[in-house]
This record gives structure tokens, C-alpha cells and sequence, in this order.
């Protein structure tokens, strides 16, 4: 990929204390409006003009973009690969990464980088907005200046935020334990299940308690290969047989993130358990994860879900349906054996769950 590159001349070359490198994907907050009033890409080669404070953080920047800005609906596997690939190939270079990112799969992106960058002791935030950079009221310019500096900020010469967030709205949240939750407010993002790792006021106020702690020495890795052959079904009342059989005989399916009600609640009805347990025994792997923002699956406790643990389903405890879905594309490319897989599955690897009963 042709990527474009800009530096910024933010400050003075001997002011300068921490370089950060911003990743452009596409996305509200890297658009303005042009003469006519249409919303364009904006020249990041000018971002002082709209945002001359950045000069204050005594920070040199340089920014990569994609080169076509993307809609974040349109976001794929390949795209995943690529911003991975961008902070792998330039994390000596920089203190921290800040990435620019449409809103509506923004939870889905960090979630998967959180996998993809193993090892992960710097700042990766992820950010955009509700409103363009050059609109009045715009969110972009406070998402973007906290950003940044949350992403240089040490201390005792350590990052503080040594993993993958998502910063929006004054919250600082783990990225793979974020959703989105509003279109039309500028606070989008919540994380029920999980507590903010700060909020910025007057000061930035870190949740030390909850943030990664820092691992001294720790390598790199940039893990690449993921798995398409998954699916994320949702179930609702009225859900028939002839869509479930569809659904799991879909040709060389691999893993289904199974949306149940409640505490991991699905129907009893003999058809409904009879088309899991062949799924099951055709190798399917199924996790189970709670369709309520801020639920946790518990396997057992309701009768209604009984069966599905009895069957080998897994349960997903208290993970996003983003990080769910993002965790089994992974672990399905980069593991082998399946009992590995199904272990790795509930069990915490960046953070996107607790600790969880099989």
C-alpha cells in the first residue's frame, strides 16, 4: 500500500521531548468542508491551522494515511493487517500511535489489534469524531489533543497506557472492552464491563488499578494471519429452525459467536439443541456471549442454558460481541489445535474478559 506521509513542524527541533505517529484510516474526524460545502478529506499538512495548540505539546508528529480515507463500515480483515503492520514497522520510531478511525467499527479495529500486536508495551489510541474537524462545534480537536498527549505520557520514563484504547468524549476506555453505543451524542463510546483507564478534566486522571501493567523487555510480535470463515448469530424471539440449519451449514464454517439472551440464555426446544449438538460434532466451535450491553454469560444458572454447556458450548463471560468476534478470526489463524483454541477462547488475552468458567 502507497501509503502518504506528512511531518509536522509542531515546535522547535530542541523543544521537541516525544514523537507520535498519527494513522489516518478515514473517518468524521479527518474530514472538512470545502467552498461548496461538501465534506472532503482533510490536508493534514495544514492541522495547525485548525488546531494551533498542538504546537504546545512540544511533540513531533508525523502522520501516515491511507490512500484512500475509508468509511469505517467498509473496513476489512486486510485494513486490520495494515494499521498492525504500520505500528509494528515504525514502534522504535515512536513514543506512542494515535489512530484515526470512523466510529462505527472503531470498537471491532482495536479489539483485533489488541490480539494482532502482542507484546504491546506503548500507546495505541484510537479516536475520530462526531462532528468534522472544521465544524463549530467539533468533537475533533479535544479527541485528537488528549490523544496525543495520552499518548507520550510517561511515568518514571514508562508509558503509562502500555496497550490498545479507544479515547473519545473525555473517557479513556481498553479498546477491546469498548462499544458504541451512541450515533447522535458525542459520547459514543461505553465500557460496562470494565472501568475507564482515565478521565481527562482539567488534568488527565489515570486509573492506574485498571490500566496493563507495564512489561519490562518485552518483544514485539505481529501476528497477521486471521480467519474469515466466522459468523456472529444473533438470536430473538421467532427464530426459526430453517435459519439456524442455514446458518450453521454454511460451507466450511469454523466458529459461530452465539448472541443469547440474558446470562446466556437460548431456547429449549428440541430442534434448537438438536442443530447446536451437530454443530458441535461437525467441529464448530460456538462461544457464547450475552446480547446485553454490560451482561455476563453464566452457563447453568438458568435452566434455558443448561443444555448448551452440557453440549460443549463455550461461554464468552462478560466479552464484547466486537472482541468476541475479532478474538475467533485470530485464534482460529494462529492456533492449531483446537482444544488450544477453545482454552484461549475463554481465557483473557489483552484484557477483553475476566476470568471465566468453561
Amino acid at each position: 500500500m502507497n501509503y502518504k506521509i506528512v511531518r509536522l513542524n509542531t515546535a522547535a527541533k530542541s523543544e521537541i521531548k516525544s514523537s507520535v505517529l498519527i494513522i489516518y484510516t478515514g473517518g468524521t474526524l479527518g474530514m472538512a468542508y470545502d467552498e461548496s460545502g461538501a465534506l472532503v478529506p482533510f490536508n493534514f499538512g495544514q492541522i495547525l491551522e485548525k488546531i494551533p495548540n498542538l504546537g504546545n505539546l512540544n511533540i513531533a508528529i508525523t502522520v501516515i494515511s491511507f490512500p484512500e480515507p475509508i468509511d469505517s463500515s467498509n473496513v476489512n480483515m486486510q485494513h486490520w493487517v495494515d494499521m498492525a503492520y504500520i505500528v509494528y514497522e515504525n514502534y522504535d520510531t515512536y513514543d506512542g500511535f494515535v489512530v484515526l478511525h470512523g466510529t462505527d467499527t472503531m470498537a471491532y479495529s482495536a479489539s483485533m489489534l489488541s490480539f494482532m500486536l502482542k507484546g504491546l508495551t506503548k500507546p495505541v489510541i484510537f479516536t475520530g469524531a462526531q462532528l468534522p474537524i472544521s465544524a463549530m462545534r467539533s468533537d475533533a480537536r479535544e479527541n485528537l489533543m488528549t490523544s496525543l498527549e495520552i499518548a507520550i505520557s510517561k511515568a518514571n520514563g514508562k508509558p503509562i497506557v502500555p496497550e490498545v484504547c479507544i479515547f473519545f468524549n473525555h473517557m479513556l476506555l481498553r479498546g477491546n472492552r469498548a462499544k458504541k453505543m451512541q450515533s447522535v451524542h458525542f459520547d459514543a463510546f461505553e465500557s460496562e464491563n470494565y472501568p475507564p483507564l482515565a478521565e481527562s478534566g482539567i488534568v488527565i486522571d489515570y486509573n492506574y488499578a485498571a490500566i496493563k501493567p507495564y512489561k519490562e523487555g518485552v518483544q514485539l510480535r505481529y501476528l497477521n494471519k486471521l480467519d474469515k470463515r466466522v459468523m456472529i448469530l444473533k438470536l430473538f424471539p421467532g427464530i426459526t429452525a430453517e435459519v439456524i440449519d442455514s446458518i450453521f451449514n454454511i460451507k466450511d464454517l469454523r466458529g459461530v459467536v452465539l448472541e443469547t439472551y440474558g446470562s446466556g440464555n437460548s431456547p429449549t426446544e428440541p430442534w434448537f439443541i438438536d442443530t447446536i449438538q451437530k454443530a458441535v460434532d461437525k467441529g464448530i466451535i460456538i462461544l457464547n456471549v450475552s446480547q446485553c450491553n454490560g451482561g455476563r454469560v453464566i452457563q447453568g444458572r438458568y435452566e434455558t442454558s443448561k443444555e448448551l454447556k452440557r453440549l460443549g458450548v463455550l461461554s464468552g463471560g462478560d466479552i464484547t460481541s466486537e472482541a468476541a468476534i475479532c478474538k475467533m478470526m485470530f485464534l482460529l489463524a494462529n492456533e492449531t489445535d483446537e482444544d488450544e483454541i477453545r482454552r484461549k477462547l475463554i481465557t483473557p488475552l489483552a484484557g477483553e474478559m475476566s476470568l471465566t468458567s468453561k
